[in-house]
C-alpha cells in the first residue's frame, strides 16, 4: 500500500511575492493571514507579498513567512492525507501543526520567537555556514574536528549524498573550508545567514527557546513526524518538546529522515510550501520514489 509523506521547507526557501495567489483566491488562506497580522502585531502579509527582500530575508521574518504558506497550504488539502511528515529544521513546526501536535496559532507564535532567539545569537556569536559538496559525512566530521582547533565548527545538515553544510565561527568554517577542498570536496560555498544556525553558537537561542516551549501546550502527534535530530518518527509530547528544544545546536539529518520515511513504506513525497529545495534533496536521496510540491493555489487541485 503506498503511503504518502509531507514534507515541508525551512530558511532560504522564501522569495517576494509568497502566499499571495492563497491569499486572493482562498478565502481560508485570507482569514489566515489576517489571523497572523494580528497575533504577530506586523503586517507578515505586505512582508511577503511586496518585500522588500531585505526584510523578508530577515529570519525573524522569514520564519514566520514560510511557516504561514506552509500551514495555510495543509488546510487548503485536508482532504489528501500524510501518513507521516518531516520539516527541514523551521519546517518541523509546520510538520507539528500538520500532525495535531501544535495549533497554527502557538506554532506561528514560536517560530517568530525563534528567528528572534536566532538572530539575537547571531549578533552575539559571530558565525557562518557553509555548502560542502562532494565528500561523505565521516570524512567531513574528521575534517570540522581538525578545524576546530581555531573556532568551533560542526556539520549542520546532512541534506542529501555528498551535500553537507557545516557551521560555526568564521575562522572555524573557514578553516575547515580550506581542508575539505584539499580533501577532494568538488565545492565549498560560505551562505549568507545571520548566524551559525545548527551548532553550539545557537546555546543562548537554545535556552530562550526551552522557555517559549515550557509555556506552549504541545500534544501528542497524531502521525510520526521525523524528527531532524535522530531522523527517526516520534509522536509523544516530551519528545516532541524536547527534540525541538536540541535542534537549535544539532544538525538537522534529513538524508537519514528520508531514508527511515522510505524504509516505513513512503511512496510519495508531497513538498508544502515555497520552492522546490526538498523535493531535490529527496531526489537525490532515493530516485525511485514520487516527488512532488504544492506551492500555489493551482497546485492543490492538479
Amino acid at each position: 500500500m503506498s503511503r504518502i509523506a509531507y514534507i515541508f521547507p525551512g530558511q532560504g526557501s522564501q522569495y517576494v511575492g509568497m502566499g499571495k495567489d492563497l491569499y486572493e483566491k482562498s478565502d481560508i488562506a485570507r482569514s489566515l493571514f489576517e489571523k497572523a497580522d494580528a497575533i504577530l502585531g506586523f503586517s507578515l502579509s505586505k512582508i511577503c507579498f511586496d518585500g522588500p527582500e531585505e526584510l523578508l530575508r530577515q529570519t525573524e521574518n522569514t520564519q514566520p513567512a514560510i511557516f504561514l504558506h506552509s500551514v495555510i497550504l495543509t488546510m487548503l488539502i485536508n482532504q489528501k492525507k500524510g501518513q507521516m511528515t518531516a520539516g527541514h529544521s523551521l519546517g518541523e513546526y509546520s510538520a507539528l501543526v500538520y500532525a495535531g501536535s501544535l495549533t497554527f496559532e502557538e506554532g506561528l507564535r514560536l517560530v517568530r520567537l525563534r528567528g528572534e532567539l536566532m538572530k539575537e545569537a547571531g549578533k552575539k556569536e559571530r558565525g557562518t555556514m557553509a555548502a560542502v559538496v562532494g565528500l561523505d559525512p565521516a570524512t567531513l566530521e574528521g575534517i570540522c574536528r581538525e578545524a576546530s582547533d581555531v573556532g568551533v565548527v560542526q556539520c549542520a545538515n546532512f541534506n542529501s549524498p555528498g551535500q553537507i553544510v557545516i557551521s560555526g565561527s568564521v575562522e572555524g568554517v573557514r578553516k575547515a573550508g580550506e581542508i575539505a577542498k584539499t580533501r577532494g570536496a568538488k565545492m565549498v560555498k560560505e551562505l549568507v545567514v545571520s548566524g551559525a544556525f545548527h551548532s553550539p553558537l545557537m546555546q543562548s537561542a537554545r535556552d530562550g527557546l526551552r522557555i517559549g516551549l515550557s509555556k506552549t501546550n504541545i500534544k501528542n502527534a497524531q502521525i510520526p513526524v521525523y524528527t531532524n535530530v535522530t531522523g527517526k518518527g516520534i509522536q509523544k509530547v516530551e519528545e516532541i518538546r524536547a527534540m525541538l528544544e536540541q535542534q537549535l545546536t544539532s544538525p538537522v539529518r534529513w538524508e537519514e529522515s528520508v531514508k527511515n520515511m522510505i524504509a516505513d513504506g513512503a511512496t510519495q513525497f508531497v513538498e508544502i510550501g515555497p520552492g522546490k529545495v526538498l523535493q531535490g534533496l529527496v531526489k537525490r536521496i532515493d530516485s525511485s520514489v514520487d516527488v512532488i510540491g504544492i506551492e500555489k493555489y493551482e497546485d492543490i487541485f492538479s
